[in-house]
């Protein structure tokens, strides 16, 4: 029995020998299973994406003074469309101000505003489609105003009155939401709308009548990108894969911790390639460069059915929102430097100013028709009543409403008959409802 395995041995050794495959084999073995990565012998760290050692370059069209780069190509765009773009980053600081201050005032409860970065969001804006998804942080109230959302719908949904349809005034300011401009409800947990992006993407690319015609475009700061979401939502984007485009507004903070503090690697952009991904860093403060980024990165988006990544590097000049100082934790002559050296919306007037579509006539009067648009708005939603209290207790779930939130309901109508009009703080806030209150109270 040993001899006649030993003779087998040596027949199966003079066999192999003889046949040409062998080193064919050995050849497929020096690249790993699954993967086409070249094998060496040298150790080699890298610690880069571009592969030299060097930054992410950052795209841009037109400079600090409003001039084209060399080389660089203008978006298409005529003057009237030059003009929207103008009026709406115009719009943005002047709703910022007057409701900011409206907060102050205790009016409403909360704000957050987007001084700095209105080239940002509006060139993103104008270089999706009306009818992709939005899925947006708490900046972005300047898409849903390029795409029509009236100065009505914004002072209804701060105000919580009874035109909101956002919310119903149950959500807090600036939580915007509207199906008919394809806007996603904001919500505050940080960081949700991220994965939930890649999903709704993938949903569009599954429907025979959205497919390669809409994507899911998902906004989100710098801070955000520290979440486990961001890295759930790139890699389901990128596998699935999910025509989604992840907008990352990187404005140096995430409520008090600078960008320094938040990561080690070059910025958010070096992270997409890590998943496969195509992906651009651009000037956010340069509407023209953004428009251009955003519309190229749509088209990859429908062309692949694939996530792409966009980093708009911009600056926060104001406050987080109106529940923090940022002058506790940066010098106040940093924000009026960056206001002074690099303001996006001179930036634009300049270049219009520059093609002959822009005056200072023109600015006057826009500022004008902007202020007392605005405050007409505001002057009729804080005039409105809210939703009926009923509304309180609708919308949670679908169908017939459920035990638990009936006898809630009863409850609280109990009480406010009992106390509704009997106790004077009870009574001044009934009055702020439709109806009093009475839809809860049963006396309807």
């Amino acid at each position: 029995m040993i001899r006649t395995w030993r003779t087998a041995q040596r027949f199966a050794s003079r066999n192999l020998q003889s046949r040409p495959f062998l080193s064919t084999t050995c050849s497929r073995l020096e690249n790993l299973p699954k993967s086409n990565s070249p094998i060496v012998s040298k150790l080699d760290f890298f610690n880069s994406v571009t592969g030299n050692g060097s930054q992410i370059p950052t795209y841009r069209v037109i400079d600090g003074s409003g001039k084209l780069l060399e080389g660089a190509e203008l978006p298409e765009m005529d003057e009237a469309f030059a003009k929207r773009l103008y009026e709406n980053m115009m719009l943005l600081p002047t709703l910022d101000n007057v409701l900011y201050n409206v907060q102050r005032q205790g009016k409403i409860s909360f704000y957050m505003t987007a001084y700095g970065e209105e080239a940002t969001i509006i060139g993103s804006a104008a270089g999706l489609d009306k009818e992709d998804e939005v899925l947006g942080q708490y900046r972005e109230m300047g898409v849903l105003l390029w795409r029509g959302f009236s100065l009505d719908n914004v002072m209804a949904q701060c105000f919580g009155n009874e035109e909101d349809f956002s919310g119903k005034g149950r959500q807090m300011p600036v939580h915007f939401g509207s199906p008919k401009h394809h806007f996603h409800t904001i919500s505050s947990p940080l960081g949700t709308q991220i994965p939930q992006a890649a999903g709704i993407g993938y949903a569009l690319r599954r429907d025979p009548n959205r497919r390669g015609r809409s994507i899911a475009a998902c906004y989100f700061g710098e801070g955000a990108a520290s979440e486990g979401d961001f890295h759930a939502g790139l890699l389901l984007a990128s596998t699935i894969p999910s025509p989604t485009l992840y907008i990352a507004r990187n404005n140096g903070f995430a409520i008090s911790t600078p960008s320094t503090e938040q990561y080690h690697g070059d910025g958010i952009a070096a992270r997409g390639p890590g998943y496969g991904i195509d992906t651009i860093r651009v000037d956010g403060n340069d509407v023209l460069a953004v428009l251009n980024a955003v519309r190229e990165a749509r088209r990859r988006c429908l062309e692949q059915g694939r996530a792409v990544l966009l980093e708009a590097m911009s600056y926060r000049v104001g406050h987080h929102s109106t529940s923090d100082d940022s002058f506790a934790y940066r010098p106040r002559s940093e924000v009026e430097d960056r206001k002074r050296i690099d303001n996006p919306i001179v930036r634009f007037r300049l270049f219009l100013e520059a093609q002959g579509w822009w005056n200072a006539e023109a600015e006057a009067d826009l500022k004008a028709r902007l202020r007392a648009d605005v405050m007409k708005s505001f002057k009729r939603a804080e005039s409105l009543k809210r939703h009926e209290l009923g509304e309180l207790f609708s919308d949670v779930y679908a169908g017939e409403q459920p035990w638990n939130l009936r006898e809630q309901k009863e409850e609280l109508g109990r009480l406010l008959r009992k106390y509704g009009n009997a106790w004077e703080p009870w009574k001044k806030e009934l009055s702020k409802f439709k109806n009093n209150g009475e839809d809860v109270m049963g006396r309807l």
